[in-house]
């Protein structure tokens, strides 16, 4: 099978990998390199589970190609974590109390994080549209608005 190198830089690491083509970038950070925390869900792109963030911008990692990763940036759920202390969203979805089983948590914390990044002081209804593509069964986004909002009021 045809092998293809590729250079990206994973959470501030950069790594060199030879992969065959059609893997996607979902398949690379767990199965090469053991980052758990980007959940596989759907495989299609419609759950947000595998959400992670692209030269900052949100994207489901299913969808994209580890070819076409190359020489870009990504950052996962493991990436937000700084000294050791969670990221801000990370720490308000727990004491807003935003998790039941925690299989969609990386990936609405991810497109919060994107939200915050680029608006640091959303309302309700921005924090919405912005976790719209990660689907929740369990807690109902109430109270995970309520996180995000909260971050932006801190």
């Amino acid at each position: 099978m045809q092998q293809l190198y590729i250079s990206l830089t994973v959470n501030g690491d950069v790594h060199e990998l030879n992969i065959e083509p059609r893997r996607t970038l979902m398949e690379i950070l767990r199965e090469d390199l053991e980052l758990h925390g980007t959940h596989e869900g759907c495989g299609s792109g419609d759950c947000g589970a595998c959400t992670v963030l692209l030269d900052n911008e949100p994207v489901p990692s299913c969808l994209v190609l580890a070819a076409d990763a190359d020489g870009r940036q990504v950052v996962t759920v493991e990436g937000l974590v700084q000294n050791g202390e969670p990221h801000a969203v990370q720490k308000a979805i727990v004491t807003h109390g935003g998790t039941q089983c925690g299989y969609c948590t990386p990936g609405i914390v991810i497109s919060s994080v994107a939200l915050l990044n680029e608006n640091p002081h959303p309302n309700e209804l921005e924090a919405r549209e912005a976790i719209a593509g990660n689907l929740c069964r369990c807690t109902g986004y109430q109270k995970i608005v309520d996180a995000i909002v909260a971050v932006g009021r801190e």
